[in-house]
C-alpha cells in the first residue's frame, strides 16, 4: 500500500502557472520560442539560445554540501529555496539543476526535485519520464553498443578484438544483476560470446557528452570520439570508425535542448542532464547553465554529493571546458550530518548531542578550505530540520563564528523563499564584497597520475593515491596518444573523504586506491575508479518502489 508523503502531497496540490507565462514574465521568452511538452514543461531550442550570445552574463552561485548522510543534506532543496529567496529580495534569478534518475527514485534516496515548499514542479513528471531525455540518452548509448557488436559480427575494418571491447550498455535503473554479463550466447547468428555489463544511464559517457556539448556539431564530434574498444594491435577504435555518431546525434537532437519548468513560487528553472557526482561529473548541462547566465542576473546551480566530489568536478571539469566560473559557493550543512561526522550513531541523529555536533565540524571546515583553493568565496547554509533543537542551532552558530565561517540558517523546506531570505542576502553581500578569483586545482599540462594525486591530497586529505602499475601504463599510453591534457573524473564513495564509507569526519593517514580507469575521450576526461565504487548501483532490501501507487484522484503517491 502506498504511504503518504508530505513532499509529493505539497506538489500535487500546488497551483502551477502555464510555463509560457513563466517564460514570458520572468525571462522575456515569447510563446513562439518554446517547444511545449504539455502546459507546464517546455524545451528551449538551440536556435533561440544562440541569439543570447551577445547578452551580458549574470552571477553564478554553486550549491554544494558537506559529506552527506545516506538521506542527503538537501542541496536541491536549498538550491530551490535560495532561488526563491533571491526572488523575494527583488533579484532576477534562475535555477539550473540536473534531471533526476529513475534509479534513486525507486531505490532509497527518492526524487531530486527538492522538498517541502522548495520544489521544482511538476514534481512527478520531472522525477519520472519528464521530456524523455534519459530515455534518449539510454537509446543512443545502446544503439552504439548494438553497432559495436554488429561491426564485430561482420568483421568490418577496423577489426575489433572481442577481448578488448570496452563499450558497455546502460539502463536508468538500479540492477546489480546486470553489472557483469555475457552476451552472444547461443547460435552462431547471435554473434560472438563475450563479457560485458551495464552501467546506470547517469554514469554513461553519452550523458556526460550531452551535458558538456555546446551545440549539435560539437555533440556529434564528441560522440564520434567515443572509444569502443581496441584492435588486436591495441589501436583505439572510435564510434566514428563504425559510423555511429550521426544516428546517435539524431536520437539526441531534441534531448540537447534545455528543459524549462518552475519552482513552487513560479520562478524559472532549467532542469537538464543528470550525471551522478560520485561516479560521473555530477553537473547539469553547459547549455542550460550558460543560457541561464544570459537570461538572469543571478543563477543558482548545484553539483552532486559533497564538495569533494560534485564541486571538484564542476570546478575542474565543467568550468575548465565551458569557460565559466562561480561567483560564490554555498556549502549545505545539517545538524544531523555534523553529528554523524562527530561520532553519533546514524540511528540517533534525531537526538540532541552537542558534543558530536562540535566534533563533526572538521568535516565541514575541510570542505570550506578545499573550495577556497579554487579562489571562490564560500558561505554555509544550515538546512534546518524539525528535529534540530534550539541548543544545537545556537551551538552551530557559535562554533562557526569562532572559525570565521559565514553562515545563514535556512528554513525553506517549511517556508519556501521566505525561509531563505537570510541566505539570499548573505550570498548577495558576499558576491558584492568578495570578488572571486577562480582558478582550477591543476593545470592541463600536469600528468594524469599527478592530477589524481593532487585531487587525492588537496580534496580528500589523503597522503597519496595508490596507482597500480597497469594503470600507470595506461596513463602513459594516453599521454603518448595526446590525451594527457584531459582532466580526471574521480569515482569514489560519497560518504567519506576516503574510499571507506565508514571513515567519517575529516580522516587523515589514508591513501586512495585506484582500481581502474575508463576512457571518456568523447566527454574529454578520464574516469578514475577508486575503492569499491560501483557504476551500476543495486536496490536496498526494501526499495522505495514498494511504496509507489496511484490514488483515487489519479495522482502518483509514494514518491519522495
Amino acid at each position: 500500500m502506498a504511504k503518504p508523503n508530505v513532499n509529493i502531497d505539497i506538489a500535487n496540490h500546488a497551483i502551477l502557472q502555464p510555463i509560457e507565462k513563466v517564460a514570458q514574465e520572468k525571462l522575456g521568452i515569447d510563446r513562439e520560442a518554446l517547444e511545449l511538452y504539455g502546459k507546464y514543461k517546455a524545451k528551449i531550442p538551440l536556435s533561440f539560445l544562440q541569439g543570447l550570445k551577445d547578452r551580458p552574463e549574470g552571477k553564478l552561485i554553486l550549491v554544494t554540501a558537506m559529506t552527506p548522510t545516506t538521506a542527503g543534506e538537501g542541496k536541491t532543496t536549498t538550491s530551490v529555496g535560495l532561488t526563491d529567496g533571491l526572488a523575494k529580495i527583488g533579484k532576477k534569478v534562475m535555477l539550473a539543476l540536473r534531471e533526476p534518475s529513475l534509479g534513486p527514485c525507486f531505490s532509497m534516496k527518492g526524487g531530486a526535485c527538492g522538498g517541502g515548499y522548495a520544489q521544482v514542479v511538476p514534481m512527478s513528471d520531472i522525477n519520472l519520464h519528464f521530456t524523455g531525455d534519459f530515455h534518449a540518452i539510454t537509446s543512443a548509448h545502446n544503439l552504439l553498443a548494438a553497432m559495436v557488436d554488429n561491426h564485430l559480427y561482420w568483421g568490418h575494418e577496423p577489426l575489433l578484438d572481442s577481448r578488448r571491447i570496452t563499450w558497455r550498455r546502460t539502463m536508468d535503473m538500479n540492477d546489480r544483476s546486470l553489472r557483469n554479463i555475457v552476451t552472444g550466447l547461443g547460435a552462431v547468428t547471435n554473434g560472438f560470446a563475450r563479457e560485458g555489463g551495464f552501467d546506470i544511464t547517469a554514469a554513461s559517457e553519452v550523458m556526460a557528452i550531452l551535458c558538456l556539448a555546446t551545440d549539435l556539431p560539437d555533440l556529434e564530434r564528441r560522440l564520434g570520439n567515443i572509444t569502443v574498444g581496441r584492435t588486436a594491435q591495441k589501436d583505439y577504435v572510435f564510434a566514428k570508425d563504425i559510423n555511429a555518431q550521426g544516428a546517435m546525434t539524431a536520437l539526441l537532437k531534441d534531448a540537447l535542448n534545455p528543459n524549462l519548468v518552475q519552482t513552487l513560487e513560479h520562478n524559472p528553472a532549467f532542469v537538464h542532464g543528470g550525471p551522478f557526482g560520485n561516479i560521473a561529473h555530477g553537473c547539469n548541462s553547459v547549455l542550460a547553465t550558460k543560457a541561464a547566465l544570459k537570461l538572469a542576473d543571478f543563477v543558482v546551480t548545484e553539483a552532486g554529493f559533497g564538495a569533494d566530489l560534485g564541486a571538484e568536478k564542476f570546478l575542474n571539469i565543467k568550468c575548465r571546458r565551458a569557460g565559466i566560473a562561480p561567483d560564490c559557493a554555498v556549502v549545505v550543512a545539517t545538524v544531523k550530518a555534523l553529528k554523524l561526522h562527530g561520532g553519533a550513531s546514524s540511528k540517533e541523529l534525531g537526538n540532541e548531542n552537542l558534543q558530536a555536533l562540535k566534533d563533526g565540524l572538521p568535516n565541514l571546515v575541510r570542505h570550506l578550505d578545499n573550495l577556497k583553493k579554487f579562489g571562490v568565496p564560500v558561505v554555509v547554509a544550515i538546512n534546518q530540520f524539525t528535529s534540530d533543537t534550539q541548543a544545537e542551532l545556537n551551538r552551530v552558530h557559535e562554533i562557526c563564528a569562532a572559525q570565521g565561517v559565514k553562515l545563514a540558517l535556512a528554513n525553506h523546506w517549511a517556508k519556501g523563499g521566505d525561509g531563505a531570505i537570510d541566505l539570499a542576502e548573505l550570498v548577495v553581500k558576499t558576491i558584492e564584497s568578495e570578488p572571486a578569483k577562480f582558478h582550477t586545482l591543476y593545470p592541463d599540462e600536469m600528468s594524469l597520475a599527478e592530477k589524481v594525486r593532487t585531487v587525492a591530497r588537496e580534496m580528500y586529505g589523503a597522503e597519496d593515491a595508490d596507482i597500480p602499475q597497469a594503470v600507470m601504463k595506461q596513463f602513459e599510453e594516453l599521454e603518448q596518444a595526446g590525451y594527457g591534457h584531459y582532466p580526471v573524473c574521480m569515482a569514489k564513495t560519497q560518504y567519506s573523504f576516503s574510499t571507506d564509507p565508514l571513515k567519517k569526519g575529516a580522516p587523515t593517514g589514508f591513501t586512495i586506491p585506484v582500481r581502474e580507469i575508463r576512457l571518456s575521450l568523447g566527454a574529454e576526461f578520464i574516469v578514475v575508479l577508486s575503492g569499491d565504487i560501483m557504476t551500476m548501483p543495486g536496490l536496498p532490501k526494501f526499495p522505495a518502489a514498494e511504496a509507489f501507487g496511484i490514488n483515487s484522484d489519479g495522482n502518483i503517491v509514494g514518491l519522495f
